[in-house]
Protein backbone atom coordinates (compact mmCIF):
# COMPACT_ATOMS: atom_id res chain seq x y z
CA UNK A 1 0.00 0.00 0.00
CA UNK A 2 2.99 2.35 0.76
CA UNK A 3 4.50 1.43 -2.79
CA UNK A 4 1.22 2.65 -4.37
CA UNK A 5 0.65 5.75 -2.49
CA UNK A 6 4.48 6.61 -2.99
CA UNK A 7 3.51 6.52 -7.20
CA UNK A 8 0.27 8.21 -6.71
CA UNK A 9 2.13 10.93 -4.99
CA UNK A 10 5.32 10.83 -7.18
CA UNK A 11 2.67 11.28 -10.00
CA UNK A 12 0.77 13.99 -8.93
CA UNK A 13 4.21 16.11 -7.90
CA UNK A 14 6.03 15.97 -11.24
CA UNK A 15 2.57 16.42 -13.56
CA UNK A 16 2.19 19.65 -11.54
CA UNK A 17 6.19 20.41 -11.98
CA UNK A 18 5.69 19.44 -16.11
CA UNK A 19 2.42 21.47 -16.16
CA UNK A 20 3.80 24.65 -14.51
CA UNK A 21 7.18 25.75 -13.70
CA UNK A 22 8.81 23.20 -16.15
CA UNK A 23 6.10 24.43 -18.88
CA UNK A 24 7.41 28.38 -18.71
CA UNK A 25 10.80 26.82 -19.11
CA UNK A 26 10.12 25.06 -22.18
CA UNK A 27 8.72 27.58 -24.14
CA UNK A 28 11.78 29.25 -23.72
CA UNK A 29 13.36 26.62 -25.36
CA UNK A 30 14.51 24.68 -22.54
CA UNK A 31 13.23 20.99 -22.37
CA UNK A 32 13.43 19.62 -19.04
CA UNK A 33 11.82 15.75 -18.95
CA UNK A 34 10.71 15.58 -15.33
CA UNK A 35 8.78 12.46 -16.54
CA UNK A 36 11.91 10.95 -17.80
CA UNK A 37 13.83 11.97 -14.93
CA UNK A 38 11.24 10.64 -12.20
CA UNK A 39 11.18 7.34 -14.35
CA UNK A 40 14.76 6.79 -13.99
CA UNK A 41 15.42 7.76 -10.22
CA UNK A 42 12.24 5.38 -9.57
CA UNK A 43 13.70 2.50 -11.47
CA UNK A 44 17.38 3.09 -9.93
CA UNK A 45 15.80 2.70 -6.59
CA UNK A 46 13.09 0.07 -6.58
CA UNK A 47 13.85 -2.22 -9.64
CA UNK A 48 12.66 -3.75 -12.87
CA UNK A 49 9.13 -4.25 -11.81
CA UNK A 50 8.62 -1.35 -9.81
CA UNK A 51 10.04 1.12 -12.18
CA UNK A 52 7.98 -0.21 -14.87
CA UNK A 53 4.91 -0.03 -13.34
CA UNK A 54 5.78 3.51 -12.34
CA UNK A 55 6.98 4.40 -15.71
CA UNK A 56 3.54 3.48 -17.38
CA UNK A 57 1.26 4.86 -14.27
CA UNK A 58 3.48 8.39 -15.12
CA UNK A 59 3.63 7.92 -18.77
CA UNK A 60 -0.78 6.88 -18.81
CA UNK A 61 -1.29 10.40 -16.44
CA UNK A 62 0.93 12.39 -18.77
CA UNK A 63 -1.04 10.93 -21.81
CA UNK A 64 -4.31 11.74 -20.18
CA UNK A 65 -2.85 14.99 -19.25
CA UNK A 66 -2.74 16.48 -22.63
CA UNK A 67 -5.30 15.83 -25.23
CA UNK A 68 -3.58 12.92 -27.14
CA UNK A 69 -4.15 9.44 -27.57
CA UNK A 70 -3.03 6.94 -24.84
CA UNK A 71 -0.17 5.22 -24.69
CA UNK A 72 2.56 7.42 -26.37
CA UNK A 73 4.38 8.24 -22.75
CA UNK A 74 3.00 5.04 -20.83
CA UNK A 75 4.83 2.45 -23.32
CA UNK A 76 8.35 4.34 -23.69
CA UNK A 77 8.53 5.34 -19.61
CA UNK A 78 7.63 1.62 -18.78
CA UNK A 79 10.03 0.12 -21.52
CA UNK A 80 12.49 3.20 -19.87
CA UNK A 81 12.09 2.30 -15.91
CA UNK A 82 12.23 -1.68 -16.85
CA UNK A 83 15.27 -1.44 -18.11
CA UNK A 84 16.92 0.70 -15.89
CA UNK A 85 15.64 -1.27 -13.58
CA UNK A 86 17.24 -3.92 -14.37
CA UNK A 87 20.46 -2.39 -14.75
CA UNK A 88 20.10 -0.96 -11.45
CA UNK A 89 21.54 -4.39 -10.10
CA UNK A 90 24.62 -3.79 -12.23
CA UNK A 91 25.48 0.06 -12.03
CA UNK A 92 27.19 1.99 -9.40
CA UNK A 93 23.76 3.74 -8.58
CA UNK A 94 25.59 6.94 -6.32
CA UNK A 95 27.98 7.60 -8.98
CA UNK A 96 26.82 10.97 -10.65
CA UNK A 97 28.51 9.80 -13.90
CA UNK A 98 26.25 6.78 -14.26
CA UNK A 99 23.65 8.58 -13.10
CA UNK A 100 24.47 11.56 -16.02
CA UNK A 101 24.83 8.86 -18.42
CA UNK A 102 21.56 6.99 -17.87
CA UNK A 103 19.37 10.63 -17.63
CA UNK A 104 21.14 11.66 -20.93
CA UNK A 105 20.15 7.58 -23.16
CA UNK A 106 16.54 7.81 -21.00
CA UNK A 107 15.63 11.27 -21.60
CA UNK A 108 17.11 11.36 -25.33
CA UNK A 109 14.71 7.85 -26.00
CA UNK A 110 11.83 9.43 -24.41
CA UNK A 111 12.46 12.92 -25.99
CA UNK A 112 12.65 11.38 -29.56
CA UNK A 113 9.71 9.25 -28.83
CA UNK A 114 7.58 11.84 -28.17
CA UNK A 115 8.59 14.04 -30.94
CA UNK A 116 8.28 11.75 -33.41
CA UNK A 117 4.54 11.56 -32.93
CA UNK A 118 4.57 15.56 -32.94
CA UNK A 119 6.98 15.97 -35.81
CA UNK A 120 6.36 14.52 -39.45
CA UNK A 121 8.67 14.11 -42.25
CA UNK A 122 12.23 13.86 -42.97
CA UNK A 123 12.53 17.39 -42.73
CA UNK A 124 12.51 17.86 -39.17
CA UNK A 125 14.84 15.42 -38.04
CA UNK A 126 17.59 17.89 -38.17
CA UNK A 127 15.48 19.89 -35.09
CA UNK A 128 14.29 16.75 -33.59
CA UNK A 129 17.29 15.86 -32.79
CA UNK A 130 18.97 19.03 -31.45
CA UNK A 131 15.81 19.14 -29.05
CA UNK A 132 16.52 15.64 -28.06
CA UNK A 133 20.67 16.56 -27.42
CA UNK A 134 19.67 19.75 -25.74
CA UNK A 135 17.30 18.60 -23.38
CA UNK A 136 18.83 15.03 -22.97
CA UNK A 137 21.69 16.86 -21.38
CA UNK A 138 19.73 19.72 -19.59
CA UNK A 139 17.75 17.22 -17.89
CA UNK A 140 21.03 15.12 -17.03
CA UNK A 141 22.64 18.09 -15.62
CA UNK A 142 19.87 19.19 -13.65
CA UNK A 143 19.27 15.83 -12.01
CA UNK A 144 22.19 14.63 -11.19
CA UNK A 145 22.76 18.42 -9.37
CA UNK A 146 19.67 17.41 -7.88
CA UNK A 147 20.62 14.31 -6.33
CA UNK A 148 23.30 15.30 -5.65
CA UNK A 149 21.98 18.25 -3.17
CA UNK A 150 19.35 15.52 -2.17
CA UNK A 151 22.20 13.42 -0.68
CA UNK A 152 24.04 16.17 0.64
CA UNK A 153 20.81 17.44 2.77
CA UNK A 154 19.65 14.40 3.58
CA UNK A 155 23.67 13.10 4.68
CA UNK A 156 22.97 9.52 3.01
CA UNK A 157 22.64 8.08 -0.35
CA UNK A 158 19.37 8.76 -1.98
CA UNK A 159 19.36 6.19 -4.71
CA UNK A 160 20.15 2.61 -2.29
CA UNK A 161 20.09 -0.61 -3.61
CA UNK A 162 16.66 -2.18 -4.79
CA UNK A 163 17.00 -5.91 -4.02
CA UNK A 164 18.64 -4.37 -0.03
CA UNK A 165 17.06 -2.74 2.66
CA UNK A 166 19.63 -0.11 4.06
CA UNK A 167 21.34 -1.43 6.64
CA UNK A 168 21.57 -4.85 5.51
CA UNK A 169 23.93 -6.73 3.45
CA UNK A 170 23.87 -9.44 1.02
Amino acid sequence: MRTLGAIVTATIVVLLLRSTVLAALAVRGVVLDALAFATVVWGLRRGAGSGATFGFVIGLCADLDVAHWPGRHAMALALLGYIVGRLSGTLVRESPRAQFALLVLATAAHQVWAAAFELGGFLVWPELVSRAVVGAVATAAVGVAILWILRRLQGRPVITHAGVQPGKTI
